[in-house]
This record gives structure tokens, C-alpha cells and sequence, in this order.
């Protein structure tokens, strides 16, 4: 199965140099910024495409790697072409299969590809794809045809639907992005407390990797520790007497999220009055 890439960016560069690495299966690359598809295809060895009819007709399997809001544009460009039998593949986390308009009356077959990792750099972060879980989300038929693509670069995966893509890639954010506004929050408590901007990675580090690892290990209801686990009423309402807007909501509904797993793992204990606490105090 010989794979193309439209676009050459840093998914499109780290997924191909993968598969080139792993099955020697990639044709090369198409992008509209030339100079972008020739990089790519001398870094992994490949092809560098300049005419994007061309690609398709040498490759069984096309990724558009381009931003978001130019895959229908790519799309509109290519369902015009002879791409009967051939996989069209997007790795947005956002973007469901639907975004490929009318392909079952081209004879391709449409699938969204994501892989759960931040992809930060064009020519290092190939290295870490195979401990990404990927998600597959598409056409039913020729889903066997995907699955055995990553398998054979030794990728895990999982087969989602499209009315839950949104959901997913909002729970994928959750666990990435909001990560880091969260971190931005303790860190702006912190400097009011007086810690310097050189102790505060050294403060944050052992309570953020210890828990991270802990939920790993044995998940969030036997890693859950702090006063919302204890009942601690007194510790939390002093915390909400403390902390002052966004701040405040953020420690507010975080907190009731970690008293639903303190629920769970406390099925004894009564925490209807830190529930009442949390949801009626004031912002």
C-alpha cells in the first residue's frame, strides 16, 4: 500500500518518516508551499511530488495533512480526480469523516486518522508516534484496510464513531491542553505566595509527575488523595475564602469533578455537605 502525503507539515513529516522507517511504503509529498514538500521528502527519502494529480495517482492511500480549515479545500481538489478504490485519510482530532463531502460517489473510501499525542517537531517526533494510541473513525467497509496500515508500523489504535468526535477531541484537550492552564493557575497562586520564578517548576514537578504516574498505575480512584477525598469541609472553604476569580471557578469545578471520584471510592461516606459547599458559595 503506498501512502502520500498532501501537506508537509509536522504530522504529515513525523507520520510519513514512520511508515517509511517501519513498511518502506511511502510515495512521497504534495504541498502548495513547494519548498515544504521538498524538505519533507529529503528528510524521509521519499518523493517530492510537484503536481498534486500525480501523487494520487501513485499512492493507495492519501493523508491531507493540512490545517483544519483547508482539508474541504484539498478535498474539493481532489474528489474531481481518479481516486476510485483509494483510502483519503485526515488526522484532524476535531474533524469527523464527514468532512470528505459525497466520496461514495467517487468509489474512495474516507477516514479520519488522529493520533493522541502533541506532534511539536517536523523531524524528532516521529520517534514518539508509537506510543500514541490512534483513533480510526470511517467508512466500514475498508476500515480492515487502516487498521492493518498502523499495525504494520506497530501503532495501537482505536475505532471510534463520528457523532463522537467532537466529544473525543474535547476529552483529548481536557487531558492536554487544559493540563496546562491548570498548571498557569497553581503557578499565579504560587507567585502570590512568593515563590520565584526558579523554585516554581521545582515546587509543581514531584506533586504533578507523582499523581500523573499514580492514575496511570492504578487509576483516579485509588490515586485520589487531598482534603475533597478526606471531607476536609473546613480546608475547602477556606480554600474558596482564599482563591479569587477564575482561579476560584477553576478550584470550584474541578473540585466537584473530584468529589464524584471521592464518591466512587467512598461509597460510606456522606458528601452532601461539601457538595452543598461547593455548589452554592458565591463567585
Amino acid at each position: 500500500m503506498k501512502v502520500g502525503f498532501v501537506g508537509a507539515g509536522k504530522v504529515g513529516c513525523s507520520l510519513g518518516m514512520l511508515f517509511e522507517t517501519t513498511q518502506h511504503n511511502l510515495a512521497g509529498y504534495y504541498s502548495r508551499t513547494s519548498s515544504s514538500a521538498e524538505s519533507a521528502a529529503d528528510f524521509t527519502k521519499s518523493k517530492h511530488f510537484q503536481n498534486l494529480e500525480t501523487l494520487i495517482e501513485e499512492c493507495d492511500t492519501v493523508f491531507i495533512t493540512v490545517p483544519d480549515d483547508s482539508i474541504s479545500t484539498v478535498w474539493d481538489s481532489i474528489k474531481h480526480m481518479s481516486i476510485a478504490g483509494k483510502m483519503i485519510c485526515h488526522c484532524s482530532g476535531s474533524l469527523s469523516s464527514n468532512i470528505f463531502k459525497d466520496i461514495e460517489e467517487t468509489g474512495a473510501y474516507g477516514f479520519s486518522v488522529h493520533p493522541l499525542l502533541a506532534v511539536s517537531d517536523r523531524y524528532r517526533s516521529y520517534q514518539e508516534l508509537p506510543k500514541a494510541l490512534f483513533t480510526i473513525e470511517g467508512d466500514a467497509t475498508h476500515i480492515a484496510d487502516i487498521k492493518a496500515l498502523l499495525e504494520k508500523s506497530g501503532l495501537k489504535y482505536s475505532v471510534i464513531n463520528a457523532d463522537v468526535k467532537t466529544r473525543y477531541h474535547g476529552a483529548a484537550v481536557m487531558c492536554s491542553n487544559l493540563v496546562v492552564a491548570l498548571i498557569q493557575a497553581a503557578e499565579d497562586e504560587l507567585r502570590i505566595c512568593g515563590f520565584s520564578e526558579e523554585l516554581l517548576s521545582d515546587a509543581i514537578a514531584p506533586l504533578l509527575t507523582g499523581n500523573v504516574n499514580k492514575v496511570l498505575k492504578v487509576g483516579t480512584k485509588d490515586a485520589l488523595t487531598g482534603p475533597i477525598e478526606r471531607n476536609d469541609m473546613r480546608t475547602v472553604e477556606k480554600h474558596l475564602d482564599t482563591f479569587e476569580g477564575i482561579d476560584r471557578q477553576v478550584y470550584k469545578t474541578l473540585s466537584l469533578k473530584t468529589l464524584e471520584v471521592a464518591k466512587h471510592k467512598h461509597p460510606e461516606s456522606d458528601y452532601s455537605d461539601l457538595e452543598l459547599l461547593l455548589t452554592t458559595q458565591e463567585d
